[in-house]
Protein backbone atom coordinates (compact mmCIF):
# COMPACT_ATOMS: atom_id res chain seq x y z
CA UNK A 1 0.00 0.00 0.00
CA UNK A 2 2.95 2.31 0.53
CA UNK A 3 4.40 1.87 -2.99
CA UNK A 4 4.01 5.15 -4.88
CA UNK A 5 2.99 4.66 -8.47
CA UNK A 6 2.61 7.23 -11.24
CA UNK A 7 -0.94 8.56 -11.29
CA UNK A 8 -1.41 7.65 -14.93
CA UNK A 9 -0.96 3.99 -14.04
CA UNK A 10 -4.02 3.81 -11.83
CA UNK A 11 -6.24 6.84 -12.38
CA UNK A 12 -8.60 7.42 -15.24
CA UNK A 13 -7.70 10.21 -17.62
CA UNK A 14 -9.51 13.52 -17.00
CA UNK A 15 -12.84 13.88 -18.73
CA UNK A 16 -13.47 16.75 -21.12
CA UNK A 17 -14.70 19.89 -19.34
CA UNK A 18 -18.22 19.51 -20.75
CA UNK A 19 -18.70 16.09 -19.12
CA UNK A 20 -17.53 17.26 -15.70
CA UNK A 21 -20.02 20.10 -15.44
CA UNK A 22 -22.75 18.06 -13.72
CA UNK A 23 -20.26 16.76 -11.18
CA UNK A 24 -19.02 20.27 -10.48
CA UNK A 25 -22.56 21.36 -9.71
CA UNK A 26 -23.13 18.52 -7.24
CA UNK A 27 -19.83 19.29 -5.53
CA UNK A 28 -21.24 22.53 -4.20
CA UNK A 29 -23.37 20.59 -1.74
CA UNK A 30 -22.43 20.97 1.98
CA UNK A 31 -21.64 17.26 2.41
CA UNK A 32 -17.99 18.00 1.55
CA UNK A 33 -16.62 18.66 5.01
CA UNK A 34 -13.06 19.41 3.99
CA UNK A 35 -10.73 18.72 1.10
CA UNK A 36 -7.04 19.37 1.71
CA UNK A 37 -3.93 18.88 -0.40
CA UNK A 38 -0.63 18.00 1.36
CA UNK A 39 2.93 17.82 0.17
CA UNK A 40 5.79 16.47 2.31
CA UNK A 41 3.49 16.40 5.32
CA UNK A 42 2.43 20.05 5.08
CA UNK A 43 -0.80 21.63 3.93
CA UNK A 44 -0.57 23.08 0.44
CA UNK A 45 -4.16 24.21 -0.10
CA UNK A 46 -7.78 23.61 0.91
CA UNK A 47 -9.89 23.50 -2.26
CA UNK A 48 -13.53 24.41 -1.91
CA UNK A 49 -14.88 21.79 -4.32
CA UNK A 50 -14.08 18.28 -5.47
CA UNK A 51 -13.36 19.52 -9.00
CA UNK A 52 -10.77 21.95 -7.68
CA UNK A 53 -9.24 19.20 -5.55
CA UNK A 54 -8.94 16.92 -8.57
CA UNK A 55 -7.32 19.69 -10.62
CA UNK A 56 -4.74 20.61 -7.98
CA UNK A 57 -3.87 16.97 -7.35
CA UNK A 58 -3.16 16.49 -11.05
CA UNK A 59 -0.88 19.53 -10.98
CA UNK A 60 1.07 18.14 -8.00
CA UNK A 61 1.75 14.43 -8.65
CA UNK A 62 3.82 14.19 -5.47
CA UNK A 63 0.98 15.51 -3.27
CA UNK A 64 -1.65 13.75 -1.19
CA UNK A 65 -5.34 14.62 -1.07
CA UNK A 66 -7.38 14.13 2.08
CA UNK A 67 -11.10 14.43 1.36
CA UNK A 68 -13.71 14.21 4.08
CA UNK A 69 -17.44 13.86 3.43
CA UNK A 70 -20.49 13.22 5.58
CA UNK A 71 -23.47 11.38 4.11
CA UNK A 72 -22.48 12.26 0.54
CA UNK A 73 -24.85 12.13 -2.40
CA UNK A 74 -24.65 9.41 -5.01
CA UNK A 75 -23.33 11.93 -7.56
CA UNK A 76 -20.48 12.96 -5.28
CA UNK A 77 -19.35 9.41 -4.64
CA UNK A 78 -19.57 8.53 -8.31
CA UNK A 79 -17.48 11.60 -9.10
CA UNK A 80 -14.84 10.39 -6.64
CA UNK A 81 -15.05 6.87 -8.03
CA UNK A 82 -14.47 8.13 -11.56
CA UNK A 83 -11.49 10.25 -10.51
CA UNK A 84 -9.77 7.79 -8.20
CA UNK A 85 -10.91 4.55 -9.84
CA UNK A 86 -12.78 3.30 -6.78
CA UNK A 87 -14.34 -0.14 -7.01
CA UNK A 88 -18.10 -0.10 -7.54
CA UNK A 89 -18.73 -2.56 -4.69
CA UNK A 90 -16.92 -0.32 -2.21
CA UNK A 91 -18.82 2.72 -3.50
CA UNK A 92 -22.11 0.85 -3.08
CA UNK A 93 -21.20 -0.03 0.51
CA UNK A 94 -20.28 3.57 1.26
CA UNK A 95 -23.63 4.77 -0.06
CA UNK A 96 -25.78 2.27 1.81
CA UNK A 97 -23.91 2.35 5.13
CA UNK A 98 -24.97 -0.09 7.89
CA UNK A 99 -21.96 -2.25 7.08
CA UNK A 100 -20.03 -4.46 9.43
CA UNK A 101 -16.40 -3.47 10.17
CA UNK A 102 -14.23 -4.90 7.43
CA UNK A 103 -11.15 -4.41 5.33
CA UNK A 104 -11.10 -5.00 1.57
CA UNK A 105 -8.33 -4.45 -0.94
CA UNK A 106 -9.15 -3.50 -4.53
CA UNK A 107 -5.87 -3.27 -6.42
CA UNK A 108 -3.98 -0.25 -5.08
CA UNK A 109 -6.96 0.95 -3.06
CA UNK A 110 -7.80 -0.16 0.45
CA UNK A 111 -11.40 0.07 1.64
CA UNK A 112 -11.99 0.09 5.39
CA UNK A 113 -15.28 0.19 7.31
CA UNK A 114 -15.14 1.22 10.97
CA UNK A 115 -17.81 1.52 13.66
CA UNK A 116 -17.10 4.42 15.99
CA UNK A 117 -18.87 4.94 19.32
CA UNK A 118 -19.40 7.70 21.83
CA UNK A 119 -21.06 7.76 25.25
CA UNK A 120 -23.91 10.23 25.77
CA UNK A 121 -23.90 11.21 29.44
CA UNK A 122 -27.31 12.90 29.45
CA UNK A 123 -29.13 9.89 27.97
CA UNK A 124 -26.76 7.33 29.52
CA UNK A 125 -26.56 5.45 26.25
CA UNK A 126 -24.04 4.59 23.54
CA UNK A 127 -24.30 6.27 20.13
CA UNK A 128 -22.69 4.46 17.20
CA UNK A 129 -21.39 6.02 14.00
CA UNK A 130 -20.03 4.50 10.82
CA UNK A 131 -16.92 5.54 8.91
CA UNK A 132 -15.82 4.36 5.48
CA UNK A 133 -12.24 5.03 4.40
CA UNK A 134 -10.76 4.75 0.91
CA UNK A 135 -6.95 4.68 0.95
CA UNK A 136 -4.99 4.97 -2.29
CA UNK A 137 -1.38 5.71 -3.28
CA UNK A 138 -1.84 9.48 -2.92
CA UNK A 139 -5.34 10.03 -1.57
CA UNK A 140 -7.50 9.27 1.44
CA UNK A 141 -11.28 9.67 1.39
CA UNK A 142 -13.42 9.44 4.51
CA UNK A 143 -17.20 9.02 4.36
CA UNK A 144 -18.96 9.50 7.69
CA UNK A 145 -22.41 8.24 8.63
CA UNK A 146 -22.97 9.61 12.13
CA UNK A 147 -21.43 12.09 14.55
CA UNK A 148 -18.48 9.93 15.59
CA UNK A 149 -15.55 10.02 15.22
CA UNK A 150 -14.25 13.60 15.28
CA UNK A 151 -11.95 13.57 12.25
CA UNK A 152 -11.13 17.27 12.61
CA UNK A 153 -9.13 16.36 15.72
CA UNK A 154 -7.29 13.68 13.73
CA UNK A 155 -6.51 16.21 11.01
CA UNK A 156 -5.12 18.72 13.54
CA UNK A 157 -3.04 16.01 15.18
CA UNK A 158 -1.54 14.88 11.89
CA UNK A 159 -0.83 18.43 10.71
CA UNK A 160 0.98 19.06 13.98
CA UNK A 161 3.28 16.12 13.13
CA UNK A 162 4.48 16.70 9.54
CA UNK A 163 7.00 13.85 9.70
CA UNK A 164 4.25 11.35 10.39
CA UNK A 165 1.90 12.90 7.83
CA UNK A 166 4.66 12.75 5.22
CA UNK A 167 4.51 8.94 5.40
CA UNK A 168 1.41 9.09 3.24
CA UNK A 169 -2.25 8.04 3.31
CA UNK A 170 -1.53 4.89 5.34
CA UNK A 171 -0.27 7.08 8.19
CA UNK A 172 -3.58 8.94 8.15
CA UNK A 173 -5.45 5.62 8.14
CA UNK A 174 -3.61 4.45 11.24
CA UNK A 175 -4.30 7.80 12.93
CA UNK A 176 -8.01 7.35 12.17
CA UNK A 177 -7.91 3.81 13.54
CA UNK A 178 -6.26 5.12 16.69
CA UNK A 179 -8.90 7.84 17.07
CA UNK A 180 -11.73 5.33 16.68
CA UNK A 181 -10.19 2.93 19.20
CA UNK A 182 -9.36 5.73 21.66
CA UNK A 183 -12.99 6.83 21.38
CA UNK A 184 -14.00 3.48 22.83
CA UNK A 185 -12.33 4.30 26.19
CA UNK A 186 -14.98 6.82 27.39
CA UNK A 187 -17.67 4.39 26.27
CA UNK A 188 -16.12 1.59 28.31
CA UNK A 189 -15.90 3.89 31.36
CA UNK A 190 -19.53 5.01 30.92
CA UNK A 191 -20.79 1.45 30.53
CA UNK A 192 -18.84 0.34 33.60
CA UNK A 193 -20.51 3.11 35.60
CA UNK A 194 -23.92 2.08 34.24
CA UNK A 195 -23.33 -1.52 35.28
CA UNK A 196 -22.35 -0.41 38.80
CA UNK A 197 -25.57 1.62 39.03
CA UNK A 198 -27.61 -1.29 37.71
CA UNK A 199 -26.20 -3.63 40.35
CA UNK A 200 -27.27 -1.16 43.05
CA UNK A 201 -30.74 -0.85 41.50
CA UNK A 202 -31.13 -4.62 41.23
CA UNK A 203 -30.54 -5.21 44.93
CA UNK A 204 -32.51 -2.08 45.76
CA UNK A 205 -35.62 -3.56 44.15
CA UNK A 206 -36.05 -0.91 41.43
CA UNK A 207 -38.83 -2.22 39.14
CA UNK A 208 -37.47 -0.30 36.10
CA UNK A 209 -34.04 -1.94 36.21
CA UNK A 210 -35.02 -4.86 33.95
CA UNK A 211 -35.64 -2.52 31.03
CA UNK A 212 -32.33 -0.75 31.62
CA UNK A 213 -30.46 -4.08 31.67
CA UNK A 214 -32.10 -5.11 28.41
CA UNK A 215 -31.29 -1.83 26.65
CA UNK A 216 -27.67 -1.86 27.83
CA UNK A 217 -27.33 -5.50 26.73
CA UNK A 218 -28.46 -4.53 23.23
CA UNK A 219 -25.88 -1.74 23.16
CA UNK A 220 -23.18 -4.22 24.18
CA UNK A 221 -24.19 -6.47 21.29
CA UNK A 222 -23.64 -3.52 18.95
CA UNK A 223 -20.38 -2.71 20.71
CA UNK A 224 -19.20 -6.27 20.18
CA UNK A 225 -20.04 -6.01 16.48
CA UNK A 226 -17.92 -2.87 16.31
CA UNK A 227 -14.85 -4.11 18.18
CA UNK A 228 -14.55 -7.84 17.55
CA UNK A 229 -14.04 -7.64 13.74
CA UNK A 230 -11.58 -4.78 14.25
CA UNK A 231 -9.17 -7.15 16.00
CA UNK A 232 -8.95 -9.37 12.92
CA UNK A 233 -8.69 -6.36 10.60
CA UNK A 234 -5.69 -4.94 12.45
CA UNK A 235 -3.95 -8.30 12.51
CA UNK A 236 -4.58 -8.53 8.77
CA UNK A 237 -2.89 -5.17 8.28
CA UNK A 238 0.05 -6.26 10.42
CA UNK A 239 0.39 -9.43 8.35
CA UNK A 240 0.96 -7.26 5.27
CA UNK A 241 3.79 -5.17 6.74
CA UNK A 242 6.54 -6.93 4.80
CA UNK A 243 4.57 -7.30 1.57
CA UNK A 244 3.65 -3.63 1.30
CA UNK A 245 6.81 -2.18 2.85
CA UNK A 246 5.06 -0.43 5.75
CA UNK A 247 7.23 2.07 7.58
CA UNK A 248 8.62 0.82 10.91
CA UNK A 249 7.13 3.76 12.79
CA UNK A 250 3.70 2.93 11.40
CA UNK A 251 4.22 -0.72 12.33
CA UNK A 252 4.75 0.25 15.97
CA UNK A 253 1.81 2.59 15.75
CA UNK A 254 -0.52 -0.11 14.44
CA UNK A 255 0.63 -2.69 16.99
CA UNK A 256 -0.25 -0.25 19.77
CA UNK A 257 -3.70 0.30 18.26
CA UNK A 258 -4.16 -3.49 18.00
CA UNK A 259 -3.29 -3.90 21.69
CA UNK A 260 -5.85 -1.27 22.66
CA UNK A 261 -8.65 -2.71 20.57
CA UNK A 262 -7.94 -6.23 21.89
CA UNK A 263 -8.21 -4.91 25.45
CA UNK A 264 -11.43 -3.07 24.60
CA UNK A 265 -12.93 -6.15 22.94
CA UNK A 266 -12.18 -8.21 26.03
CA UNK A 267 -13.81 -5.59 28.26
CA UNK A 268 -16.93 -5.56 26.07
CA UNK A 269 -17.14 -9.35 26.23
CA UNK A 270 -16.89 -9.08 30.01
CA UNK A 271 -19.62 -6.45 30.11
CA UNK A 272 -22.00 -8.63 28.14
CA UNK A 273 -21.32 -11.61 30.40
CA UNK A 274 -21.80 -9.45 33.49
CA UNK A 275 -25.12 -8.12 32.17
CA UNK A 276 -26.29 -11.66 31.48
CA UNK A 277 -25.48 -12.64 35.07
CA UNK A 278 -27.12 -9.49 36.45
CA UNK A 279 -30.24 -10.21 34.42
CA UNK A 280 -30.34 -13.74 35.87
CA UNK A 281 -29.93 -12.41 39.42
CA UNK A 282 -32.60 -9.79 38.81
CA UNK A 283 -35.01 -12.45 37.51
CA UNK A 284 -34.33 -14.53 40.62
CA UNK A 285 -34.93 -11.57 42.93
CA UNK A 286 -38.12 -10.65 41.08
CA UNK A 287 -39.34 -14.24 41.37
CA UNK A 288 -38.56 -14.27 45.10
CA UNK A 289 -40.39 -10.99 45.56
CA UNK A 290 -43.41 -12.31 43.67
CA UNK A 291 -43.38 -15.49 45.75
CA UNK A 292 -43.23 -13.41 48.93
CA UNK A 293 -46.17 -11.30 47.77
CA UNK A 294 -48.18 -14.39 46.87
CA UNK A 295 -47.36 -15.93 50.23
CA UNK A 296 -48.48 -12.75 51.99
CA UNK A 297 -51.70 -12.77 50.00
CA UNK A 298 -52.28 -16.43 50.88
CA UNK A 299 -51.68 -15.73 54.57
CA UNK A 300 -54.04 -12.77 54.43
CA UNK A 301 -56.66 -14.95 52.74
CA UNK A 302 -56.20 -17.67 55.38
CA UNK A 303 -56.65 -15.17 58.19
CA UNK A 304 -59.70 -13.79 56.46
CA UNK A 305 -61.16 -17.29 56.18
CA UNK A 306 -60.58 -17.87 59.89
CA UNK A 307 -62.41 -14.67 60.72
CA UNK A 308 -65.28 -15.70 58.47
CA UNK A 309 -65.46 -19.06 60.26
CA UNK A 310 -65.69 -17.37 63.65
CA UNK A 311 -68.35 -14.95 62.50
CA UNK A 312 -70.34 -17.72 60.83
CA UNK A 313 -70.11 -19.92 63.94
CA UNK A 314 -71.41 -17.23 66.29
CA UNK A 315 -74.11 -16.35 63.79
CA UNK A 316 -75.27 -19.99 63.75
CA UNK A 317 -75.18 -20.17 67.55
CA UNK A 318 -77.25 -17.04 67.92
CA UNK A 319 -79.61 -18.11 65.16
CA UNK A 320 -81.08 -21.04 67.15
CA UNK A 321 -82.53 -19.05 70.10
CA UNK A 322 -83.56 -16.30 67.70
CA UNK A 323 -85.56 -18.85 65.69
CA UNK A 324 -87.33 -20.26 68.77
CA UNK A 325 -88.04 -16.82 70.17
CA UNK A 326 -89.34 -15.60 66.83
CA UNK A 327 -91.77 -18.54 66.48
CA UNK A 328 -93.23 -18.14 69.96
CA UNK A 329 -93.47 -14.40 69.52
CA UNK A 330 -96.03 -14.64 66.75
CA UNK A 331 -99.02 -14.05 69.14
CA UNK A 332 -101.18 -16.86 67.70
CA UNK A 333 -103.94 -18.14 69.99
CA UNK A 334 -103.69 -21.74 68.93
CA UNK A 335 -100.05 -22.72 69.47
CA UNK A 336 -98.65 -25.85 71.14
CA UNK A 337 -97.53 -25.59 74.74
CA UNK A 338 -98.92 -22.04 75.27
CA UNK A 339 -100.92 -23.18 78.29
CA UNK A 340 -98.19 -25.53 79.66
CA UNK A 341 -96.71 -24.31 82.92
CA UNK A 342 -93.27 -25.65 81.97
CA UNK A 343 -93.41 -24.16 78.46
CA UNK A 344 -91.19 -21.16 79.20
CA UNK A 345 -88.42 -23.08 81.06
CA UNK A 346 -88.51 -25.75 78.37
CA UNK A 347 -88.11 -23.16 75.57
CA UNK A 348 -85.25 -21.42 77.37
CA UNK A 349 -83.57 -24.76 78.11
CA UNK A 350 -83.96 -25.85 74.49
CA UNK A 351 -82.36 -22.66 73.24
CA UNK A 352 -79.49 -23.01 75.68
CA UNK A 353 -78.95 -26.68 74.82
CA UNK A 354 -78.86 -25.90 71.05
CA UNK A 355 -76.43 -23.04 71.58
CA UNK A 356 -74.10 -25.15 73.73
CA UNK A 357 -74.24 -28.02 71.25
CA UNK A 358 -73.34 -25.75 68.34
CA UNK A 359 -70.53 -24.16 70.36
CA UNK A 360 -69.03 -27.57 71.14
CA UNK A 361 -69.27 -28.67 67.51
CA UNK A 362 -67.62 -25.50 66.17
CA UNK A 363 -64.96 -25.58 68.87
CA UNK A 364 -63.95 -29.13 67.96
CA UNK A 365 -63.60 -28.07 64.32
CA UNK A 366 -61.40 -25.10 65.34
CA UNK A 367 -63.88 -22.62 64.04
CA UNK A 368 -63.91 -20.85 67.40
Amino acid sequence: MSDRRPRAAWRRQPEPPASTAPAAQSEQRPSVIQATLYRDGRRVSSPGTLAETFRQLREHPDGMAWIGLQRPTEEELHSLAAEFDLHELAVEDALEAHQRPKLERYGDTLFVVLRAARYLDAQEEVDFGELHVFVGPDFLITVRHGAAPDLSAVRRRMEANPDLLALGPEAVLYAILDAVVDGYAPVVAGVQNDIDEIETEVFGGDPAVSRRIYELSREMVEFQRATRPLVGMLHGLMAGFAKYGTDEELQRYLRDVADHVTHTSERVDGFRQALTEILTVNATLVTQQQNAEMRALAEAGFEQNEEIKRISSWAAILFAPTLVGTIYGMNFEQMPELGWSFGYPFAVGLMGMVCVSLYVIFKRRDWL
